[in-house]
């Protein structure tokens, strides 16, 4: 069972929680916009010329999807339930079958990839900024919270309405933290997936 915490000392450790957790969420995003709540620093869109030393995918005379082999291979590798090794597997198959040095058909393969990873990796980050303004919103609760049962303890309440309040007050911060606990790795996500991007990038250019 649960240990309830007593609130003591008019909710001080929760007020604390909500000042130091304010803090570190502000530290955290002065390396972007307010609501982007990692370490890491946002880099909102990535730009195909910071990972490929290839012939330019925008000079392409075909869209990728065009080349229905090379379409297969990005779809599979860029699939959230593909794991790196899958995808790394995937696209060193169809190098094997890909005349070396056929510039058109590897610059389509990274064209594809490049596009299909970057929009997941973009969904991503939309995911986690969404994540961060849900987590404000729970601190304004929680202050809201604390500041209600000072009121009613400096009133000499009912206990039954102060208790509920604490009750309400620890489930709040309990939901919080445990978000929190979890924001980590959603700020890992966008990183990983430009990880494998580059993996797959190389790999592709060693054979041009």
């Amino acid at each position: 069972m649960l240990r309830r915490f007593r609130y003591g000392v008019a909710g001080g450790v929760i007020a604390l929680m909500v000042l130091s957790a304010g803090n570190v969420q502000a530290q955290r995003a002065a390396t972007g916009p307010p609501d982007w709540p990692c370490v890491q620093r946002l880099i909102p869109e990535l730009s195909w010329g910071t990972l490929w030393a290839g012939p330019s995918p925008e000079e392409l005379e075909r869209d990728w999807w065009d080349d229905e082999e090379a379409a297969r291979v990005v779809r599979h590798a860029a699939a959230r339930g593909t794991s790196d090794q899958e995808a790394l597997e995937r696209v060193r198959a169809f190098l094997e079958e890909v005349d070396s040095g056929n510039e058109e058909r590897l610059t389509l393969l990274f064209a594809g990839l490049f596009q299909e990873v970057n929009r997941e990796r973009t969904r991503t980050i939309n995911a986690v900024r969404r994540y961060a303004r849900g987590q404000v919103e729970r601190l304004d609760a929680i202050s809201e919270l604390v500041d209600t049962l000072e009121e009613l303890r400096s009133e000499d309440a009912d206990p039954e309405r102060i208790q509920r309040v604490e009750d309400e007050l620890f489930w709040e911060r309990r939901l919080f933290e445990q978000r929190q606990d979890s924001l980590q790795a959603l700020c890992d996500k966008p990183y990983l997936l430009e990880e494998r991007l580059s993996r797959l990038v190389r790999e592709i250019q060693t054979r041009l």
